[in-house]
């Protein structure tokens, strides 16, 4: 048959084809055609060349993605899967071909090739392992254990606990899944959002792909063939959340030169050769930079090297000398392994027991997989690979020279079933994945959905919004407690506690007085980050620029705001006079208007527009189910949240729903560019179309 392009009213595609291999080509072309820039900057980011076309701005991730060998190791997986599973390889090549035979039109649509004076550039059969490895390869957080070096040195160990949360650069997500025995249907209903940075063209592309072997619809990643988080076969469906796993390990790392080199010392006191070699990062407008590329027995050195930062080498006769060179190990690049011989499987399933055995194929990142079918079915798992090392390798940095520190295989992936009321509930909390992670979201988005749905017997797929959009935020609780605990304030002061201990604690786009509580927040984050106390903390260490989103203090105070307001003790900080001055300051100087008005969506842009957009006001906050995140003390701007929603119906697919933050197509100026920003705004959702005939024929290929 011939390959068709199919879209429904909102522009997303729907595709047709005579074969997998036919479809993983026209999925390429489409993806190419709406979003040619997006792809160009993915391509760019994977392979560490984005400052050829976007400046100074982008050489950090550049020299991140050179010195932590990410297009190399997106090669080495594509051969590896080449000999393991030459479907698979077959199936990406087809999408690539399909990706270069569309950049040509989507370049012609797009603004920004113009701007830049860019061509884009072609892809090769390991571009979308690349990006996948680019768009992951921080999502674990690896960097918070840099941040936990630093606590424990100036504050001692005990005090990593006080700074644990889903803090700075942390993905999460929500879902649950109801079982048919709690559905008007008698059959399940899966639904959620993943949060993630959100960004304009959007991380996720809403596609069907349709050829005899499967029918499917759900959530892309644009540059990856086929749907790997969130996908409907009609018989059953999946979701994930993030699994908050810890499987990234950092190595300080006791480096020398020689006139050969590069060496390393290992855990038998034996110094070993290191790959060696010298990149060219190309700089548009300004003179090319050379990145020194050096990888160790445990993984590329990311932070300093012989050198460490200081340019002070090392010296081998002073045994307490140790500049600072720091490795990272991930399963990828130790196996050679992405998990992409699980996308073709999630494709083809047709029960959850298809989900389940496609997951054991999962790699990276870790997750939690929630899935039913039409038979009754259901699962709640992990899947990716942990690795089996020593409990400080999952805390902080560890010595390569020292051992104890070495991989021994892998983790079991937990399991887990559903709670006695037929509901499973995941928000990145301690949960199924507890034995494998160290930090985890506080618990509130997870206890707040739970309540929810056992508030209702029986549950809709058109019920779900409402939970999608919930914004009571139970963690204003401490805040507010040590608020009722003050006396003496100033008339304006008393005024302004009394009215946030009255407030409803929903942070709604509209309320003034949610408005007036995160004032009074950001200014007791402020005031406790500027305590002396935390002055070691406030200047952090010299690593890349990459890294620094991590070693922020006043970020990491704003995220873990409860755990310090909650401390038995706070390092001899006066935390009722640090409120006490928050309080008196805002009301000194309230807000004017309601939270809508500094809580406005601020998607991440890799050129900005020409003319700005007027950009909404958002209701949520961090850890409301509607997770619109800013920075507490910082900004009031979210440029995190819910970068898609879903609701998967078993009973009838064309009854599930979906929406992204602004719309189908990457092209600014498109009618699709925007258009279900409305209703992503007010919670609403766009129809799931699987009726052929309903649908308009863009073409056939």
């Amino acid at each position: 048959m011939a390959t068709e392009i199919y879209r429904d009213a909102w522009g997303i595609p729907h595709l047709r084809a005579g074969s997998a291999a036919e479809l993983a080509h026209a999925q390429g072309l489409v993806t190419a055609r709406d979003r040619a820039w997006q792809l160009e900057i993915e391509r760019h980011r994977a392979q560490g060349t984005s400052a050829s076309c976007l400046g100074a701005s982008a050489l950090p991730w550049d020299r991140f993605a050179r010195r932590a060998r990410l297009d190399d190791t997106a090669r080495r997986c594509f051969a590896d899967l080449e000999r393991r599973d030459p479907e698979t390889a077959a199936w990406l090549r087809a999408y690539v071909d399909g990706v270069n035979g569309g950049l040509a039109a989507g370049a012609d649509a797009a603004p920004e090739f113009v701007r830049t004076s860019l061509t884009p550039g072609p892809w090769h059969p390991w571009t979308p392992l690349g990006v996948w490895l680019a768009t992951h390869i921080l999502f674990a957080g690896f960097p918070a254990k840099l941040w936990r070096e630093q606590v424990a040195a100036h504050l001692g160990g005990d005090a990593i606990g006080l700074f644990a949360t889903d803090g700075p650069g942390t993905s999460g997500s929500n879902g649950w899944l109801v079982s048919g025995a709690r559905t008007v249907t008698g059959q399940a209903v899966i639904a959620g959002d993943p949060h993630r940075w959100i960004e304009d063209p959007g991380v996720y592309q809403q596609i069907h792909l349709s050829c005899p072997e499967f029918d499917v619809v759900g959530l892309a990643v644009p540059g990856v063939p086929g749907i790997a988080h969130f996908g409907h076969t009609g018989t059953v469906a999946w979701a994930i959340t993030n699994a908050m796993a810890d499987y990234q390990d950092l190595y300080r790392e006791r480096l020398r030169r020689t006139g050969a080199g590069v060496e390393a010392l290992g855990p038998d006191g034996v110094w070993r050769r290191a790959a060696r070699h010298t990149e060219v990062v190309e700089v548009a407008g300004e003179e090319p930079v050379e990145v020194e590329v050096i990888e160790t027995d445990r993984g590329p050195v990311v932070i300093g090297g012989p050198e460490g930062l200081d340019g002070d080498p090392f010296d081998p006769a002073d045994p307490s000398d140790a500049p600072v060179a720091i490795s990272l190990r991930h399963p990828p690049r130790v196996t050679g392994d992405l998990g992409f011989g699980a996308l073709l499987p999630l494709l083809r399933a047709r029960r959850v027991a298809d989900v389940d055995r496609a997951f054991d194929r999962w790699a990276e990142p870790v997750n939690v997989v929630q899935a039913a079918d039409t038979e009754g079915g259901v699962l709640h798992r992990v899947a990716g690979r942990v690795p089996l090392r020593a409990e400080a390798n999952r805390l902080r940095l560890v010595p390569a020279w020292e051992p104890g520190h070495e991989w021994h295989g892998w983790q079991e992936a937990p399991r887990a079933g559903l709670t006695d009321d037929g509901v499973a509930v995941m928000a990145n909390q301690r949960g199924p994945a507890e034995p494998l992670g160290v930090e985890f979201a506080p618990p509130h988005r997870h206890d707040r959905i739970a309540a929810l749905l056992a508030d209702k017997e029986r549950w809709s797929a058109a019920d779900m919004p409402a939970i999608h959009t919930d914004t009571h935020l139970a963690s204003a609780s401490p805040l507010l407690d040590h608020l009722r605990a003050l006396d003496a304030l100033t008339p304006e002061a008393s005024a302004l506690r009394d009215r946030l201990l009255a407030w409803n604690r929903r942070m709604d786009a509209g309320s003034a007085d949610a408005a007036l509580y995160s004032a009074v927040r950001g200014a007791v984050v402020r005031q406790l980050a500027a305590h002396p106390a935390f002055a070691a903390l406030a200047t952090p260490p010299a690593y890349p620029e990459v890294f620094q989103p991590w070693l922020a203090l006043l970020p990491r105070v704003g995220f873990a705001l409860e755990h310090l307001l909650r401390a038995e003790e706070l390092y001899g900080i006066d935390r009722p006079s640090a409120v006490r001055a928050a309080v008196e300051e805002v009301a000194a100087r309230p807000p004017a208007g309601v939270w809508g008005d500094t809580h406005r969506l601020a998607p991440w842009r890799a050129l900005e527009p020409e003319a700005p957009y007027d950009e909404p006001g958002l209701s949520g906050d961090h850890d409301c189910v509607l997770c619109t995140s800013g920075v507490p003390g910082l900004t009031d701007r979210a440029a995190r949240g819910p970068v898609a929603r879903y609701v998967w119906d078993l009973a009838r697919r064309e009854d599930s729903r979906w929406v992204v933050p602004l719309g189908a197509s990457g092209v600014p100026g498109s009618p699709h560019h925007r258009d279900q920003l409305p209703l992503w705004l007010a919670g609403d959702l766009v129809p799931v179309v699987t009726d052929w005939t309903l649908l308009k024929k863009e073409t056939d290929v």
